[in-house]
This record gives structure tokens, sequence and C-alpha cells, in this order.
């Protein structure tokens, strides 16, 4: 197991509210600049950058990630290029802590209690538990597979599932006692996934198969397969549960599937290669990384149509909203 770094180096945040995670008017978008190790901060009631983080430098060489603590303490930064998670406390705007993780951590997700984060080793075939309150690796283990890329929870915090990208197959393991408790096949490069809020279903972009994989959870079976955009990989669903909305990183839309019958209700156009996907929390915009156009597309989810493009960094990689 590796050791943690501590770092007290003091950030030189911008001085409007960049790091908070509510603006005057609105909740803030992390847009995540992976090629400028930066982050910009946008205000969701005017579609505008107020900030960047840092102000001046870098959080890292290849940031790809963020989560925020239940609390909204603390912002937690995913370098992939130095393997490390940044802990930033968002109140005193400094780097309090850096951990040392395993080669080519790119996915991070936190428990639904938040006391715990896991993390993807893509290089190292690894995943990680780290404790919220030590900041310390408690676990970790071997995926079955190759490339693990994105980690995420179930709802009820019993589960982490790892896409494995290189090898086909999905990793399910027990999140209270790590461990491998079965694994499932996917169609090609599975890439990102989402829970349905009650846990019943999981949803899978599979890349180089251009398709959404529909698990059920109960039994692990296949439910059905939908054609999605062209390089599916993005994953974000509303809060009702009601819609799932896909990112096609080579067909440059964003597919809006509706959950009931499990098909595509409108493919809407964006920039080029969008990623990762954010929603307000009264799911009425999504927010989406345009990674080639160094662009944020905000979709209207009433009218299912863009109403504004942002320029942010260099290649984001995702958008984050808590």
């Amino acid at each position: 197991m590796k050791i943690l770094k501590l770092l007290p180096l003091v950030l030189a945040l911008s001085a409007c509210q960049s790091a908070s995670v509510k603006s005057m008017q609105g909740e803030i978008a992390y847009a995540i600049n992976d090629k400028d190790g930066t982050i910009s901060l946008i205000d969701t009631a005017t579609d505008k950058v107020v900030g960047m983080l840092p102000a001046s430098g870098r959080l890292g060489a290849g940031i790809n990630a963020v989560v925020i603590s239940r609390d909204q303490q603390y912002l937690y930064v995913v370098d992939a290029d130095d393997a490390e998670l940044v802990k930033v406390d968002l109140q005193t705007r400094t780097v309090v802590d850096k951990l040392v993780a395993g080669d080519g951590v790119e996915g991070v997700d936190i428990s639904p209690d938040g006391k715990t984060l896991v993390l993807c080793e893509e290089e190292a075939n690894t995943v990680s538990f780290i404790d919220v309150a030590s900041f310390k690796i408690t676990s970790r283990i071997k995926v079955t597979g190759e490339a693990p890329e994105h980690c995420v929870y179930s709802p009820d915090g019993k589960w982490v599932l790892a896409s494995q990208e290189a090898s086909d197959n999905i990793d399910v393991i027990d999140a209270i006692n790590p461990k491998i408790l079965t694994t499932l096949p996917a169609a090609g490069h599975p890439r990102g996934m989402a829970f349905t809020p009650d846990g019943s279903k999981l949803y899978v972009a599979n890349e180089a198969a251009h398709v959404t994989e529909v698990w059920n959870t109960f039994d692990w079976t296949l439910h059905t397969t939908i054609k999605t955009g062209e390089r599916s990989n993005g994953v974000k669903i509303s809060s009702d549960g009601q819609r799932v909305y896909i990112s096609g990183g080579k067909s440059y839309t964003v597919d809006v599937i509706d959950t009931d019958g499990d098909f595509v209700i409108k493919s809407i156009p964006v920039g080029e290669r969008p990623w990762n996907m954010a929603l307000t929390s009264d799911d009425s915009k999504l927010y989406v990384a345009n990674g080639r156009s160094n662009s944020v597309s905000v979709i209207d989810t009433v009218k299912l149509e863009v109403i504004a493009t942002i320029p942010v960094g260099t290649m984001p990689w995702g958008v984050y909203i808590p």
C-alpha cells in the first residue's frame, strides 16, 4: 500500500466565490480541464464562468475527475498523470493533503454516507477504498480484467461497480468488505455507468460497441441493449429516474433515454468529443463537457435543446455538480 503525502500548499483561488458550492445566484458547476490542470467554476444561474481553481498554476499534471465531501467542505481531485488524489479545503482554499494512488488513477466516487472514497486505478488494475476521516487507503483489490476506469457506488452503498474498458467487463464489488461478488460481460469498452435512484437498474455506456446496456441489479441479468451515439461514454440519470443522458464522443451528441421503455427519445447535437455530464439539483439543466471543443454545452432538459455554450479550459473531461 502506498503512503499519502502532505502538501501544505496554499492555493491562490480567485476571490469571486471560486471555492463555494453555491454562488449568490445558483449552484456551481465544476468543469474539469484535463490538460490545463484547472477547474472552471460555472454559475448555473447565469451560465458564466465566475472563477478558476486555482487562479494561477495547476492542481495537477492531468486532472479528470472530482467529488465533493457530503458536508461540502472538501473537494477531491483526481490527478491521473501524477497518480494522486488531491484534497482541497474549500473554506480555507488550501490543498491540505495529497494521497498517492495506484498508477493511472481515473475514476472516483464517494459513498452515500460520505465516509468512504473509491478510486479506479486504470494502469494498476486495482480499486482502492479510502477512509474519508483519515484520508488513508483502507483496502485495495485487484480487478478481474484490465483498465478499470469508472467507479460508481450503488444508491444504498452496498456495491461499487468498476468498468474495465480493456477487457470488456464490469466487476460488482462488495463495498462493505471489499471483494468481487460477480463480473458482468460488457458489449465493448464499457465506460460511464449510473444507477437509477432506486438501484433497480444499471446503465452502462459502451464506447466501442456504440450502445448502452441496461442491467437488472436484483439478479445481474441484462435487461436490454440500446443503440446510442458513436463512442458512447458518459452517463447521467435524472433524480426522478425518468431519463438517462448518454454522451456520444464521436457522434457529438447527447442521447436522451426514456427509462420506462428504455428507448432514445431525442439525440441532441453538442460540441466535439462530449464526455462526462452533470445535472442541476432540480434536473432543469444538463452540463456537457466537450473535450475537443474546450467548452461546456448547457441543455434545457424540458425543451431538450442547447441553450448556451460556455468556453472553458483545455480538454474538459467532465462537469461535476454536488
